[in-house]
């Protein structure tokens, strides 16, 4: 049967990945409508470092995070840790997320993830030559180690990446180099990434998909996807059904509710972050992180970004001021010249964990349905390359061999 491409085209879901998908399924000349439960960027994406760092892309599960154990993840101060009632749903996650954490299954992911990297700086190019007015900025990523902290995991990971392919360049220095404190010994500078404002970026994508014809509708809470008497239909909690020859799913820690039903089975938690901004008496130029404490520092207009945690907890817990208390503490020794009186912007947001530690991209049993979803930390760094290749997907007709390791059918 000859393949005849998708004319209309429903994403569920106006976060980065979302958005990204949107974009690049215009590129190919589909008629696009972007449908969301709250508003652009409400979830995972507005609040993020904003990093745009293929060259730390690594899956979650691994045997150092392990090795952490138990304790840690019951420890609420811990960079890691599980928060509030474990569900049947959490369980089942945590115990595919021990399953996957071994040397060679990280190695498989790495080599997967590292192939998607590769796209990722690309990927921003082209929505920036296509029109999106958003500043993508490029700049060395300071990573601070404290005394008797070792660097070699970190090179492993680079180690890792190189082998599948991912560019990765990086030099060491010893201390101290702003905005680190001289608690900080020893500090790797990786070169040729970008980091961008999340939520500028995402208004600017958003007006882009607008401008080229698109609809995005705030407010849309999904129902359920299926074939109408016309098609493929979507159904809401109110209003009449939407109808397009496509379906794409990117809503993130949501993404069970409606992919579970076309055959979807992998895990999916989240894995709350939490963020806020700062003033430093230098202004920040590029990001820095501490893997120590597992916080990342971003430029934030005149201030600085300060994210990091991941609290595995319920999607929709309120705000926990003690979380965010708690990174600050982390903090306060390794980083000079901040104004801790002067804390700003607190916010949380859920990102898609999957028990493998890789997303979610691809077709679904039910003919015309895709999803992309469940990247994690990763969401704003993968999702323009994502959104590209599944876009190339679905308008071909085409499996891609780069997205064969995420297919959503696997087990996770």
């Amino acid at each position: 049967m000859e393949f005849s491409p998708p004319q209309r085209v429903l994403v569920v879901g106006a976060g980065a990945v979302g958005l990204s998908c949107a974009w690049f399924l215009q590129e190919h000349g589909a008629d696009v409508a972007v449908l969301d439960r709250s508003g652009v960027g409400a979830g995972a994406s507005w609040g993020n470092a904003g990093y745009v760092a293929p060259a730390m892309v690594a899956p979650l599960p691994d045997p150092a995070l392990l090795r952490e154990g138990v304790r840690s993840l019951l420890t609420p101060g811990s960079p890691v840790s599980v928060s509030g009632r474990v569900s049947a749903a959490m369980l089942a996650f945590l115990a595919g997320f021990t399953r996957n954490s071994t040397g060679a299954r990280w190695r498989r992911g790495m080599a997967a993830l590292a192939r998607l990297g590769q796209l990722s700086i690309p990927a921003f190019d082209d929505l920036v030559a296509g029109g999106v007015e958003a500043d993508v900025h490029e700049g060395v990523v300071r990573i601070g180690f404290t005394e008797g902290e070792d660097t070699a995991g970190l090179e492993q990971e680079f180690a890792a990446a190189r082998d599948a392919g991912q560019p990765v360049s990086y030099w060491t220095s010893p201390g101290h180099v702003r905005p680190f404190s001289r608690r900080v010994k020893q500090v790797v500078h990786l070169e040729g990434q970008r980091f961008v404002a999340p939520g500028a970026f995402l208004d600017a994508l958003a007006g882009s998909v607008r401008k080229r014809g698109g609809e995005i509708v705030d407010g849309a809470r999904v129902r359920s996807v299926g074939f109408g008497p016309r098609g493929l239909q979507i159904d809401t909690w109110s209003g009449a059904p939407y109808r397009g020859d496509a379906v794409v799913l990117a809503t993130g820690p949501w993404l069970p509710e409606l992919a579970r039903p076309l055959g979807v089975r992998a895990p999916v938690q989240a894995g709350r972050g939490y963020s806020c901004s700062v003033r430093l008496a230098d202004p920040l130029a590029a990001p820095a992180y501490l893997p120590g404490v597992r916080v990342a520092l971003t430029p934030y207009g005149d201030r600085a970004r300060v994210a990091g945690t991941m609290e595995i907890a319920d999607r929709d817990a309120p705000f926990d001021r003690r979380r965010l208390d708690a990174i600050l503490r982390s903090i306060h020794p390794l980083i000079e010249g901040a104004d801790w009186a002067d804390v700003r912007d607190p916010w949380v947001g859920a990102r898609p964990l999957t028990s493998d530690g890789l997303p979610l991209i691809g077709s679904t049993k039910l003919e015309g349905v895709h999803v992309a979803g469940g990247h994690g930390m990763w969401g704003l760094t993968l999702g323009p390359a994502t959104g590209k290749l599944l876009a190339r997907q679905i308008m071909t007709g085409t499996d891609l061999p780069e997205l064969a390791p995420f297919h959503p059918l696997r087990r996770g």
